[in-house]
């Protein structure tokens, strides 16, 4: 595997807690319930980084890993359908926004889509306001083999056909699986390639 040291560092209830911004950072963000601790684990070759669990809503900090001691992993709260109160949803939005917008070292956002499921308006809506605020990111479509190859072709072009509506042109795309380990190579290159060249995608 391309990563050969991950190490947790710290978790941040807010942009100024979070450690200097001194390294890329490149941050996973996504629906409860995507799997994204699962492909985090994965990418990093280490089963208990980012903590899994069947409760959608885990994550509710910024959480920091530290890579081959030259950028930073972020696992990110979920958005969706987790289970708290309305303040405390408010409170992670704003939480998330706040550090995507003014994270100087910020490299790339990687939005994590359920391929087993049809475009969502949560994941549509922060794809648009990600956009709106010129923050680079890329969709990285996860549980690839939780379906049949026809259903998450299905899916994936309604997605495309979705944000072509609003986009005039469609972000890079990944289609993973935590469980096989498909995309993961190919995900773990892209991040090396974009912090060879210098932030740019």
């Amino acid at each position: 595997m391309w990563i050969k040291k991950a190490v947790f560092v710290k978790s941040s209830k807010s942009i100024r807690q979070c450690p200097p911004a001194d390294k890329p950072e490149f941050a996973f963000i996504g629906r409860s319930n995507v799997g994204k601790s699962s492909l985090i684990n994965r990418l990093t070759n280490h089963k208990g980084l980012a903590k899994t669990s069947q409760t959608p809503g885990k994550t509710q900090l910024i959480n920091h890993f530290l890579i081959d001691d030259s950028w930073f992993l972020v696992d990110l709260p979920g958005y969706g359908y987790a289970k708290v109160g309305k303040e405390q949803r408010t409170e992670f939005e704003n939480m998330i926004k706040t550090y995507l917008a003014y994270r100087s070292n910020l490299y790339c956002v990687l939005v994590l889509i359920d391929s087993r499921l049809e475009p969502q308006k949560n994941d549509l809506t922060f794809l648009e306001w990600l956009g709106t605020n010129q923050i680079p990111f890329v969709i990285v479509f996860t549980k690839a083999d939780k379906n049949s190859k026809t259903k998450l072709q299905h899916n994936i072009e309604l997605f495309k056909q979705k944000l072509s509506e609003t986009w005039e042109e469609l972000p890079q795309m990944f289609i993973t699986s935590s469980e096989t380990g498909e995309g993961c190579e190919e995900l773990g290159q892209f991040l090396i390639e974009v912090q060879r060249n210098g932030n740019q995608i």
